[in-house]
């Protein structure tokens, strides 16, 4: 397909379907292009000529249970649109398969960058790249301070065992795309089921929560959107902040296709976010260590199923074949951040 016309992206009925939905929104042809970076979830950019959105759909092929909701993703965005935390304009959801191929919504674009690597971070300096990211924390604290009740997100999770059922979840997800030996994930995943913590009062969770997850923009290098909302739901807010932590560690694996920003001058480390979010939280983080351990475990198997994908043929965009060489990576993280408690 040409770059105005990406693969799961039919512009034609894309714009059939707004022009019954949304009368007058699109005033001209449209065209798109594949937003490269994500590795899960497709993302398109679209744009009349005058307007741009975004097109959020699942990936193209061997989608798992209870993964790349689309639904879901529209829900909570609609619901924190009107609070103060950040999050894109909704426009539109469609659930009927016959336009894309899957169901898929639609969103405002929002200008800002998603920082994904420290170069990226780098240009920033110092000083503004340690507020960029003690920025993310606070918006982090401000997420989980929505009372879920007062956004219509009373039942969007059964928080009740949550991180029983992560663990489970997690399993499942692995065992779906398990299709060579991985030493020591096992030994990670019951380790983790023998030391679970008891979790705080229930909040929203993000579920992605990381710095390239977010665009930043503006004079003052605000937030200016919470992005990728596919695991959102109701749970421990907890496995937010560990996954924040695990992503402000450094890899040790230079040229790594999924980094963190660890590296980038000024970039606190991850002590200094966790006593800031439990200052501001008010929450007890003493259990920290399995939350950062179980958010290595959860990107061990997000990234083996991405790989899968890959040995299928039945993945969009760069950088693919380099994605099963981390999964060891971070299973090793996992059970070394569960030995130094």
């Amino acid at each position: 397909m040409s770059p105005d016309h990406p693969p799961g992206l039919d512009l034609d009925r894309l714009r059939v379907l707004l022009d019954r939905e949304r009368p007058g929104l699109v005033t001209g042809p449209l065209s798109g292009r594949l937003i490269e970076g994500g590795r899960s979830n497709l993302t398109y950019a679209v744009t009349d000529g005058t307007a741009r959105w975004v097109v959020r759909r699942p990936p193209l092929g061997h989608v798992l249970a209870t993964a790349h909701d689309m639904r879901r993703e529209h829900r909570v965005i609609s619901a924190l649109h009107p609070t103060d935390v950040p999050v894109p304009r909704p426009v539109l959801l469609c659930e009927d398969e016959e336009v894309l191929g899957a169901p898929f919504y639609v969103m405002e674009f929002v200008d800002g960058t998603p920082y994904r690597t420290s170069e990226q971070l780098a240009p920033l300096g110092p000083e503004r790249t340690r507020a960029a990211v003690l920025n993310l924390v606070d918006t982090l604290v401000g997420l989980h301070a929505v009372d879920p009740a007062e956004v219509g997100l009373a039942d969007f999770g059964r928080p009740e065992g949550f991180l029983d059922r992560q663990l489970l979840r997690w399993a499942k997800q692995l065992d779906a795309s398990r299709n060579r030996d991985l030493a020591g994930i096992d030994e990670l995943h019951a380790t983790l089921g023998r030391e679970l913590p008891r979790s705080p009062a229930p909040t929203v969770v993000h579920g992605d929560y990381r710095l390239d997850n977010v665009l930043i923009g503006g004079e003052g290098d605000e937030i200016r959107a919470i992005l990728d909302w596919e695991m959102s739901t109701l749970g421990d807010p907890l496995t937010d902040l560990g996954l924040l932590v695990m992503y402000s560690s450094p890899l040790g694996m230079p040229d790594s296709p999924v980094s963190t920003t660890a590296q980038a001058p000024g970039h606190p480390a991850p002590a200094e976010l966790v006593e800031r979010y439990a200052a501001r939280s008010g929450r007890d983080v003493s259990t920290v260590a399995w939350y950062t351990a179980f958010a290595w475990f959860k990107l061990a198997v997000i990234l083996e199923g991405i790989h899968y994908r890959y040995t299928l043929g039945q993945t969009v965009g760069r950088g693919f074949d380099r994605i099963g060489d981390l999964v060891p990576v971070f299973i090793e993280h996992g059970l070394t951040t569960l030995q130094k408690g």
